[in-house]
């Protein structure tokens, strides 16, 4: 446990320790029935400030408890994509892909493995500090509340991040579920899933203790007809802890605060080739709820990477990424100035700070001695200053919104040396600031009581991670090179969308938009199985996004759908024009679900994806996906269910990364079955 993070847990004990000792007092002064009742009347959340009026102008999809607890697989990456325009960098999900590659995107803007969509949990961003990607095995479903993803509109607090949207994870509230939560499941390859959340009322706040473990043999991610003898299941075990404290200082002050571990080991593909991820991270939040509002958040991160790279002909390792340390800080300050009548006004800043080393050898795949010792990393930061405006006018809504983002870049090296420790490679990269300027500004129109109309335009900001900046990579047989010199990519947008109501069993929802992304990062091909991180001139993604949800009674159908026209612009080259790697132009979800008041619960889910490229020159590509889930929860006796879940039903090949013929697959047919206690 580092230092920081040390000191963060001590803060986070000494400042919940006091007022819920004081809580808990058996004997306090005497008060009167005004102030006993006033003291009666706190109320204790959880959550952070309630969310700006601005949120119904842009592209904005929920996602209830239900929902999030109801998904075949158990893992959260399958939740999202159940909504309009989410996307993983590789259609694999995290029990067999590599976490590096688990970058999360909104509208088609992906290209590379690193996320540009900012997800959050509880206002703390999730994004790996060296790489960029989202740990999404430390995130367990159920202990989530609500999920909110916005498309687009990526300004506000944290707003650097937020290219392509946001993603905010909210947790589970005191009363949303029984005291006791748990869950144990099993598949038909003997693999095992088990969680538990237990919260705890203390005085006049709550505690939640919640862990999973998940392990099991895995799949094979190879063809039959490509294993090898050295071809392996990709066999997995990851898990995560975490303790969340609320506590009530005053009537409208609320202190929250959270510490949480994971581990995931993964194998992908060959014998030996292990990966790993840890992380420790730990947050303190002060919300107060007065007349004039505020919300103070400060958090750090504690994260490290392996990897060991097997050579594809002789199967032995020729890479050992052993280590990559790496450190997140940083924290908001958001105000609401009761200034204006029928203003909602927000004045914030926000910092964030992420350094980080990678440490490998390169191996000789014949001897296995170490032929090369590599360290790269940096440290990038980012200063945003932010001022917002909700203006209601009968049934006019109006939003605007300013950003001031000081990023800087430092510190930035890559030094090789050989066996004998002769330098055969040394970058140190120049240290840059820069300031940048960006808005947003959009209206809702209530034209009558079951229809809105709503516009926006936005630009947005994402710096380079550090991975892209310094590491380079290798999956054979293609080797991307990294670039110190990369610039920060920069997004233009603007969307229309109306909100239809026309019964109130049915909402149907419809955003039509046209993004662009300058400087766009991308792995660019520059000679056979070479590519290198490069600023595009632009990728342009314009599309349209649905989402209808009905309730028939005990019946309700939920789906999504997105249609997106994307493309590389860079004029003069072999890239001009082509649709962006791994992305797709359809995709479609389609739930169907029966809930009697029994506690019965039946659930079908159809996705469809269509075909992708694997390389920016569109020479490989991966073929369509349909899919068919399954969820049945069968009540038994008081809070205690069974459970059944399938993935994949009709076993649909779905192939996930297709280099040159070398193809991984995803997630076959898979049949759980479990018990669910307190849900």
């Amino acid at each position: 446990m580092t230092n920081a993070l040390r000191l963060c847990v001590s803060a986070l004990a000494l400042g919940l320790g006091l007022p819920l000792a004081a809580q808990e007092r058996a004997a306090e002064p005497a008060t009167s029935d005004a102030e006993a009742e006033a003291r009666r009347d706190i109320i204790v959340t959880g959550r952070g400030l309630d969310p700006a009026l601005s949120r119904g102008v842009y592209a904005t999809t929920t996602l209830e408890r239900e929902a999030i607890a109801s998904s075949a697989s158990g893992r959260i990456e399958d939740v999202l994509r159940n909504v309009a325009g989410f996307q993983q960098f590789r259609r694999s999900d995290s029990r067999s892909a590599n976490p590096s590659a688990q970058g999360v995107t909104l509208r088609a803007l992906g290209g590379n493995a690193t996320s540009r969509a900012l997800v959050l949990r509880d206002g703390v961003p999730l994004a790996d500090p060296f790489f960029g990607y989202i740990p999404l095995t430390a995130i367990a479903p159920e202990t989530l509340g609500e999920i909110t993803v916005t498309r687009g509109g990526g300004s506000g607090p944290f707003g650097a991040g937020a290219l392509a949207g946001t993603i905010e994870l909210e947790s589970s509230a005191p009363g949303a579920a029984a005291p006791l939560l748990a869950s144990l499941f099993a598949n038909h390859r003997g693999e095992t899933e088990a969680s538990a959340m237990l919260t705890q009322s203390l005085g006049r706040g709550f505690a939640v203790a919640s862990g999973r473990w998940d392990r099991g043999q895995g799949f094979f991610t190879t063809p039959t007809a490509q294993r090898v003898p050295a071809s392996v299941r990709a066999e997995f075990e990851n898990w995560n802890v975490a303790v969340r404290a609320v506590a009530p200082l005053a009537e409208t002050l609320e202190l929250q605060a959270r510490v949480g571990l994971f581990r995931d080991d993964r194998t992908l593909r060959f014998r030996g080739a292990d990966s790993f991820s840890r992380g420790e991270d730990a947050s303190l939040r002060l919300v107060g709820r007065g007349e004039w509002q505020f919300d103070l958040l400060a958090y750090v991160q504690a994260r490290d990477f392996g990897n060991v790279v097997i050579s594809a002909t002789r199967f032995t390792p020729t890479l050992n990424q052993r280590a990559t340390p790496s450190t997140g800080v940083g924290g908001k300050f958001e105000l609401r100035p009761p200034l204006l009548e029928g203003h909602d006004i927000r004045i914030g800043i926000d910092y964030r700070r992420a350094e980080g080393e990678t440490q490998e050898e390169a191996l000789n795949a014949v001897t296995g001695a170490i032929t090369e010792r590599r360290r790269a990393g940096g440290e990038t930061s980012n200063l945003g200053l932010f001022l917002e405006d909700d203006w209601q006018i009968g049934p006019l809504l109006v939003t605007g919104g300013l950003r001031a983002d000081r990023t800087s870049i430092t510190d930035g090296f890559f030094r090789a040396v050989n066996a004998a420790g002769v330098a055969v490679n040394t970058i140190n990269a120049p240290d840059r600031s820069d300031w940048a300027v960006n808005w947003r500004a959009g209206a809702k129109l209530n034209l009558s009581r079951r229809f809105d109309l709503r516009g926006a335009a936005y630009t947005g900001l994402r710096l380079p991670t550090l991975n892209e900046l310094y590491r380079p990579f290798v999956v054979f047989p293609v080797t991307t090179e990294a670039n110190p010199a990369l610039e920060n990519e920069r997004l233009e947008g603007f969307e229309l969308g109306f909100d239809w109501q026309p019964v109130n069993a049915l909402v149907l929802s419809v955003t039509a938009f046209d993004n662009e992304v300058e400087n766009a990062i991308a792995n660019v091909t520059i000679g056979p199985n070479r590519r290198r991180r490069q600023n595009l001139p632009a990728i342009s993604a314009r599309g349209i996004e649905a989402s209808l949800a009905a309730r028939l009674g005990e019946v309700s159908i939920d789906g999504s759908l997105a249609w997106t026209d994307a493309e590389v612009r860079a004029p003069g080259t072999a890239l001009d024009g082509k649709r962006p790697a791994q992305t797709p132009e359809f995709s479609a979800s389609l739930t169907l679900a029966w809930q009697p008041a029994s506690g019965w619960r039946v659930a079908g889910t159809l996705r469809h994806v269509s075909a992708q490229f694997e390389d920016d020159l569109q020479s490989d590509s991966l073929t369509p996906a349909t899919t068919i889930d399954a969820f049945v929860t069968v009540p038994l006796w008081q809070r205690l269910s069974l459970m059944l879940r399938g993935e994949n039903l009709f076993d649909e090949t779905i192939i996930t990364r297709n280099q040159g013929g070398s193809i991984d697959l995803g997630v076959p047919r898979t049949m759980w079955l479990g018990l669910r206690y307190g849900f």
